[in-house]
Parts: structure tokens; C-alpha cells; sequence
């Protein structure tokens, strides 16, 4: 998607960045239609590994991962669109195949990009809520994340434990995108 201009391709680029601007609970809601049990997606998950998808750890990593997608999708095409053509062309020159030149010349070359985005994306899946909530629920031991602790701990009025959980979010978050950054601003 970094080099090649093809028709469609902007259409495609704003189905992968969709859930960047919906609500959490409309990307829950989409997640709930193509993977719930009444869907034939979710009743081939179904049958395949003998138990639904909603309501599992499974809904809450993808739930997490369709959300926080964007960040990850945005920061490689532009780490990938940054390599200079001279240095791809000079690969392609001394045999190196597309795959070689990917996995030898071009992803070294967008490392800090792969890295950076994968901190960004896994931040903001860390802080994901709404289609989470939706998609795998809030069930305390399986599929309850950090958001929906703090939900939960408000909720039921355990002031203290909501503090925790946001103070323990708050550093994770700042360890992370310091990271970014460093690992950006090298």
C-alpha cells in the first residue's frame, strides 16, 4: 500500500482507517454482526474450534486489535513510504527478489516505524473500552481488561481500586509512548 497506486485504493485505506474515527461501540457493534453466533463467520468459528468467539479472550484481543489497527497500519505505510527508491532499486539490481529485498532491505530500513507503531497500537488496544465492553464483554478473570475494571470499580463504588487501576494505566501509558518517541526521535 506504501508504493503502489492502484484504483480503489483510497476506498480501501478508509475501511482501514474507520475505526480510528468511529465510535468504540459501532466498531463493537460491526465485530458483534460479522463474529457473532448468529453470523456465518461466527458459526464457521463455531463449529471449527467447538465455541463462539463472543465473550472470550479471543473478542477482547480482537476487539482491541481492529480498533487499534490504524495507529499500527498508518506508521508503517509511512516508516515503508520513507525508504528511498534509490535503495530498493539497488536490491532489486544485485538479485534480490521482492521478499528478499522485504525482509533484508526494507524492513531493517523501517524498523523504528514497525517498533513505534506497535507500541502506539498496542497502547491504545491497552485503553480500549467500548467495543471491547461490547464485543467480549467485562467478565472478571477471562475477558476483563483495564478499562473495564475501572468501570466496574466506579460502578460498584470502590473508589481506591478505580485509583489503582487508572494510576497503573496512567504509567503504563506514559512507559509507552516515551518509548515511541525515543525509539522515534533516534
Amino acid at each position: 500500500m506504501a508504493e503502489k497506486n492502484f484504483r480503489g485504493k483510497s476506498v480501501i485505506e478508509t475501511i482501514m482507517m474507520l475505526p480510528l474515527v468511529l465510535p468504540p461501540s459501532v466498531v463493537g457493534f460491526a465485530l458483534l454482526a460479522v463474529f457473532g453466533r448468529s453470523s456465518p463467520v461466527g458459526q464457521w468459528i463455531e463449529w471449527l474450534f467447538h465455541q463462539p468467539v463472543v465473550f472470550t479472550v479471543w473478542a477482547a484481543i480482537l476487539s482491541s486489535s481492529v480498533v487499534s489497527f490504524p495507529l499500527m497500519y498508518q506508521t508503517v505505510k509511512i516508516g515503508f513510504s520513507s525508504i528511498p527508491p534509490a535503495i530498493k532499486e539497488a536490491a532489486k539490481i544485485d538479485g534480490a527478489g521482492f521478499w528478499r529485498s522485504f525482509l533484508f532491505v526494507q524492513m531493517p530500513l523501517a524498523k523504528q516505524a514497525l517498533l513505534t507503531g506497535g507500541i502506539l497500537s498496542f497502547a491504545r488496544a491497552l485503553g480500549e473500552f467500548g467495543a471491547t465492553l461490547m464485543f467480549a464483554g467485562n467478565i472478571p478473570g477471562k475477558t476483563q481488561t483495564m478499562p473495564t475494571a475501572i468501570y466496574l470499580a466506579v460502578e460498584t463504588n470502590e473508589t481506591s481500586l478505580a485509583w489503582a487501576w487508572v494510576i497503573l494505566t496512567m504509567i503504563i501509558s506514559f512507559l509507552l509512548l516515551f518509548a515511541a518517541n525515543r525509539i522515534r526521535y533516534k
